[in-house]
């Protein structure tokens, strides 16, 4: 059961972005989810911290380049992490609930 939480908190990319971490963090009692729902809870919110100060910068800029160079960098800061998400959630559950050696 451990992989399969940890792992659905990565997956959950897919259909409850912020909810099923966060009830999986408040909720599990072991060490290991947590720290999992955790990573997957700030893997999830990292895109949109990094969007605010672009938003800024392109609703500031005068050149139509940079806009775009903003656009692009927001897009590859979120695939990204979807990426990232997908990679976690499989290693996740091929590790069978062990932690990882550091």
């Amino acid at each position: 059961m451990r992989p399969v939480l940890a792992s659905l908190s990565y997956f959950s990319i897919f259909f409850a972005p912020f909810l099923l971490p966060v009830v999986v963090w408040f909720v599990s009692n072991d060490v290991y989810v947590r720290r999992h729902a955790g990573k997957a809870l700030f893997s999830h919110i990292f895109p949109i911290l990094a969007a605010i100060p672009m938003f800024y910068f392109m609703f500031t800029a005068q050149h139509p380049g940079s806009i775009l160079l903003y656009i692009i960098l927001f897009a590859v800061i979120y695939f990204g992490s979807f990426l990232y998400n997908i990679v976690q959630g499989i290693r996740v559950l091929s590790n069978g609930g062990w932690p990882e050696p550091y």
